[in-house]
């Protein structure tokens, strides 16, 4: 089986090690090696990127430990299925974002924010620090002020979720928004409520969030913050 999407012109050759990872790594996630499929051979590997074996191996190698690969001898090298992947690798994640996000992508993703963030709410309801508020409030005025479709407004909504997960004085919420960053950001930015109403209703669920959380009434938090979730999927299309 080949990549298509690996071309070589003549004469570039010598691909780094870090390059043969991400484009395997690439090709499996955007299936020209669907799961359970094996590796072309590793003389037509090194052939296609002109590399030695031993670069080839460690690109190997690190996609095994990253969950994509699985060798074994007599066998070969297969993917693995996709629920083996490390998803909060940021080389794994990175890739997905690289491969261009689907709706799969975009449902894993809101269940996992599903799974975490309105508990993060909840426990910044519960355990916020007197000028938690102060920042949370800077969040929204920053949405307000950039428009829809910017990089800005989507970072304003990216700080506005992580300084929940800090307000909820669990380290372990904290750490779960730094490692799926990229992916929020990128997911806020294909979510971004174009239209006057719907960027209206959008702010106005942010704010909900966050005076709630003002309030120190975590149930009110949770429920607002599901409401954003929902309706960024819904935006996605990706709802269902």
């Amino acid at each position: 089986m080949r990549s298509d999407r690996v071309v070589i012109a003549p004469g570039r050759g010598h691909f780094s090690q870090v390059e043969v990872t991400r484009t395997i790594g690439i090709d499996i996630i955007v299936g020209r090696y669907p799961e359970g499929a094996s590796l072309p051979r590793d003389a037509e590997l090194t052939a296609m990127f002109d590399v030695s074996r031993t670069v080839l191996r460690e690109s190997v190698k690190t996609l095994s430990a990253k969950g994509l690969l699985n060798s074994k001898a007599g066998v070969g090298t297969r993917v693995r299925e996709r629920s083996a992947w490390n998803m909060f690798d940021s080389d794994v994640l990175g890739w997905h974002l690289e491969a261009g996000i689907d709706k799969r992508f975009l449902r894993d993703l809101a269940d996992i924010r599903l799974a975490v963030e309105p508990h993060a709410a909840a426990l910044a309801a519960e355990r916020r620090a007197d000028d938690a508020i102060a920042h949370l409030r800077d969040s929204i005025a920053r949405m307000r002020s950039f428009a829809s479709d910017s990089v800005e407004f989507a970072d304003a909504d990216l700080r506005l979720h992580l300084d929940i997960a800090t307000s909820s004085a669990n380290p372990f919420m904290r750490s779960i928004g730094a490692v799926i960053e990229a992916a929020l950001r990128a997911s806020f930015r294909l979510s971004a409520p174009t239209e006057e109403q719907e960027r209206e209703i959008t702010i106005a669920a942010h704010e909900r969030i966050v005076d709630a959380i003002a309030e120190r009434n975590a149930e009110a938090a949770s429920a607002a913050m599901k409401e954003v979730i929902f309706n960024g999927l819904r935006r996605h299309g990706a709802a269902g």
